[in-house]
């Protein structure tokens, strides 16, 4: 099934999910209300439905016909609610569910990413915090390294680890959440993610943390200390290599819509690609609307661009 054109769309009831059960709840609020209210000033007939264990039920009492998926991480932005809205033909922006499901567990995505040439820093992968403990003093790579839970975004359980007992400390907070336990040996460099958009790289942002790394923290709580840069003051051939590492991540996980990829570039020019985000963050402070903004598309413009994409993909 194709997209939609505008006409389309403005006859259609437009169901906004959001909310969710996951730990990032709190910024799918923020983004379902943003996009809510862009929609409706664009003139779309637009319902809102804070994500539950009704999901189902709400769609059809609300009668929606297309649905936009402002949702983050689990049950959201894993395939799960794509799986749920095919089964009851209900088009969705977005990523598919493979797209989906691989993108959100980094383990398999790196995997892919790997299999398809995508430079990414060297890695090992433990199913529970027993395994990742023992492993301590024989892991191919040493010390620092980045421990994270498997499937969660938004930076959440992420840590860089420069000693034996800050590792082990890391395991143990993140074998509490979602997923296996990825281990990652830390590539220092700048900070800089590369959206997309319809299949066509967008740009590139550098993002200048007052913490540490770009955590939960310096995205949703900084306080406007975190700097945003675009484009980002890059070589010209280096800012093209990160173009072409995150449109070729998008590609390798056959996604559809946006996309937003996290990047490191070494000091001698090497980029590496830590993770893709098939349903990127779309609050004021989020950062594909602000490299779409950097190429002339505001808010509401980028959120219908998204609207008018969504399909059913199985």
């Amino acid at each position: 099934m194709s997209g939609f054109s505008k006409d389309e769309l403005k006859r259609k009831r437009v169901g906004v999910l959001f909310g969710g059960l996951s730990s990032e709840r709190e910024v799918s609020l923020r983004t379902g209300a943003a996009v809510s209210k862009a929609l409706r000033g664009l003139g779309y007939d637009v319902v809102d439905i804070d994500v539950g264990k009704d999901l189902p039920a709400r769609l059809a009492a609300e009668k929606v016909e297309v649905a936009f998926i402002a949702l983050h991480g689990r049950y959201g932005e894993d395939g799960c609610v794509q799986g749920l809205l095919e089964c009851m033909f209900i088009p969705y922006t977005g990523s598919g569910v493979m797209a989906s499901s691989l993108g959100m567990d980094k383990v398999f995505a790196k995997q892919v990413f790997i299999a398809h040439g995508i430079p990414t820093p060297p890695y090992r992968a433990f199913r529970s915090g027993d395994e990742a403990r023992a492993a301590v003093d024989s892991l191919p790579f040493g010390l620092p390294v980045v421990v994270k839970p498997s499937r969660e975004g938004s930076s959440v359980g992420v840590f860089i680890c420069k000693t034996r007992d800050e590792y082990l400390a890391a395991v143990e907070a993140a074998s509490k959440l979602a997923g296996s336990i990825l281990v990652e040996q830390y590539v220092k460099g700048r900070e800089v993610q590369g959206g997309v958009l319809d299949n066509e790289a967008l740009g590139v942002i550098e993002v200048v943390a007052a913490r540490e790394f770009y955590d939960y923290q310096a995205k949703y709580q900084s306080g406007g200390t975190t700097q945003y840069l675009f484009p980002a003051p890059l070589p010209p051939d280096q800012y093209e290599r990160v173009n072409q590492v995150c449109l070729a991540a998008h590609r390798a996980l056959e996604c559809s819509g946006g996309s937003r990829s996290d990047v490191i570039l070494t000091p001698s020019g090497e980029v590496f690609l830590l993770e893709i985000n098939t349903l990127p963050g779309m609050t004021e402070s989020s950062l594909l609307p602000k490299i779409a903004a950097g190429r002339g598309i505001d808010f509401p413009g980028l959120c219908e661009r998204l609207l008018q994409g969504a399909t059913l993909k199985a």
